[in-house]
Order: C-alpha cells, then structure tokens, then sequence
C-alpha cells in the first residue's frame, strides 16, 4: 500500500450516530522514530464507548478531536522497528484508530503497545481477552464480589461484556437472569451459553419479568444499559444489593439528557450499593484476569461469540451497529491480512 486510508472524525453527532459524522482521506503512510514502531491495523475493536468518546465534554480519556482519525482498540502487524521489544512481523495490541497504519509505543495511548500473547488470536485479544473481558471480570468480581447462590441480573446479556459477566457469575456459583433483545439473544443466552433465565426486553415487559424471574430479588445487577431498565431493576433489589454501572448505552445516542431512576431512594432503603467503574483502571492488574479467563474457556466453562464484519469502507456502519442491536456478541471488523 502506496497510503494510509483513514476516517476522520467529520462532526460530533446530534442524535444517532451516522456515516455522515465521519469523513474518509488517505494520508501518506507515517514513519517509526527512535522508541516507535510502525504497525498495520488487521482488525478492529467496536465498543459503545466509542459513542462517548466523540462528545466534546469531560471524560476518562480526552474527546476525539475534529479531523483526527476516530479513536479504536486495534490489533495490528509491526512492518518497521525502532524499538528493541519489536520486531517486523510481531502481532500487537494498541489504540490503532480507524486507519491502516499508526505510529505505536508502549508508553502511548491508553492501551500503550503489546505484544499478542502465544496461542491467542486477534478476535481473541479484542474481545474475552481484551477491554470487553477484563470489564466483565473486574466490573463482576471486584465491584459485585458474588458469592454462591446469590442472584445476579445483567443487562445487555447478549453483549461482549455482559455475556461474559454472566458466565463468570455462574462459574462463581451463581444464579444469573440477562436481559437482552430479540427471541435469537435470549436463545443464545439459555441454550448455549447457559443463562438461567432470559428476560426479552424488546418483547417482554422488563419490570414484571424481573419479578417473576428473580422471585427472591437479585443480589447484583451487572448494568450495560441504564435508563427505563435500571429504573426496572431497582424495584428488585435485596438488602445490601450491588449495582455495578459499567455502561448506560440507552443514553448515547440521546438528543436530550435521560432522566434518573426515579426510584434511586431505594438504595438507601435496601442499604444497596451503585458504584461505576473504568476498566482502564485496572489495566495493570490485566495479566491476572487474562490468565482465569484463559483457563474458564479451556476449561470449558466460558464461551464468547464474535460478530466479524469485513472492509475498511465498513467502519462507520459497523459502529452502527452497536446502537441497532445487530451485533451478537463482540463486534469487531477486519481490515487487512497479516503478511
């Protein structure tokens, strides 16, 4: 390749994301300085975060900026070296960005650069291994701290991180209810994945199948998606309840603010606990987690599912897809072979 085919952050978004708020340019292809390497994107990494991340207002990471290629997890092939860890050829983990070739270092980003650990795959590393995993066992495990027996609700069940937190959760011997949309989620969710029950928010009235699925209450609530379905879920709630906020997506792409839970003084009530959280934070704790998540899935115990698009054309209408519910389980995108 003679160029560096990117898409630019074009517009902030008023509303749902579109194609129209991203604008495509190819760039001469960058070269490594000293302490650098030169990496090609193979795939990249969707996350609802991403929505965020193009709103110009205070955040964990700084928003992207108008003009500049639309911030992403990526996995990617080292082509040049000036970096003694790397070396052409090496598969690497680094906020690649929507485009095929990046400047990378260790030290840069919010993910930094590393290397693909042997026997791992790249739909591996983006997704049960990656961001979306690690935020299911940290968010579950040192947010909810399950014990045996417990209850535990998740929203956004059939996503990359609920669907992972759910599993986690039975394999510390819980018993999980996900709510997730459409009858092909909700199947996954019971038969293959192994939910005890399935609660079909497009289909079923959430507020009264929480009570008829968690008949004793819930103990946690692993919440991806906020608004009228939080709301729901507070009505639900033992004493000394765990809400772990890890994502609202159903505000994302709101025009106006989503109101609160009108219910929050339940909290105070049922003494329970709502606590958000930053995976990003728990970054040097990763080795851990990728090693129990590496065992649970040898073990057969935890299963993943990933949504593979094609094309470097897709990128923006596969964002979409985050925010339509097309997407079963990790949503990632594949953009080049590795030579």
């Amino acid at each position: 390749m003679n160029t560096n085919r990117q898409w630019l952050l074009a517009k902030r978004p008023d509303g749902m994301v579109s194609r129209d708020n991203f604008e495509y340019t190819e760039t001469p292809i960058p070269e490594a300085k000293s302490g650098e390497v030169l990496v090609r994107n193979l795939y990249l990494s969707f996350d609802p975060t991403q929505r965020g991340w193009m709103v110009d207002r205070e955040s964990y990471l700084p928003p992207v900026a108008i003009g500049a290629p639309m911030r992403a997890g990526s996995i990617g092939q080292v082509v040049t070296s000036e970096h003694a860890d790397f070396e052409a050829g090496d598969l690497v983990q680094t906020t690649g960005g929507w485009q095929d070739f990046v400047i990378a270092a260790p030290e840069q980003g919010p993910m930094g650069l590393t290397k693909l650990p042997v026997g791992v795959t790249p739909e591996m590393m983006l997704s049960v291994l990656g961001i979306t995993g690690l935020t299911a066992y940290f968010g579950l495990l040192d947010l909810g701290n399950p014990k045996p027996g417990e209850t535990v609700l998740v929203s956004g069940a059939a996503g990359a991180t609920g669907s992972v937190a759910g599993q986690i959760a039975k394999i510390k011997g819980c018993r999980v209810v996900g709510i997730a949309g459409g009858p092909e989620k909700c199947q996954w969710l019971k038969q293959e994945v192994g939910f005890d029950e399935v609660i079909d928010y497009k289909n079923e009235n959430v507020d009264v199948r929480i009570a008829e699925t968690c008949p004793n209450k819930f103990d946690i609530f692993f919440d991806n998606v906020g608004g009228d379905i939080l709301e729901a879920a507070l009505n639900h709630m033992n004493m000394k309840a765990r809400i772990v906020m890890c994502g609202g997506i159903s505000g994302y792409n709101a025009t106006e603010p989503v109101p609160g839970p009108a219910n929050l003084m339940n909290l105070i009530t049922l003494r329970a606990r709502m606590e958000g959280f930053i995976v990003l934070d728990y970054m040097p704790r990763a080795g851990e987690a990728i090693v129990e998540l590496l065992g649970w899935i040898s073990e057969g115990q935890l299963k993943y599912q990933i949504d593979l698009q094609e094309g470097f054309d897709q990128i923006p209408d596969t964002l979409q897809r985050l925010f339509t519910g097309q997407n079963l389980g990790k949503q990632l995108l594949k953009i080049a072979e590795p030579f």
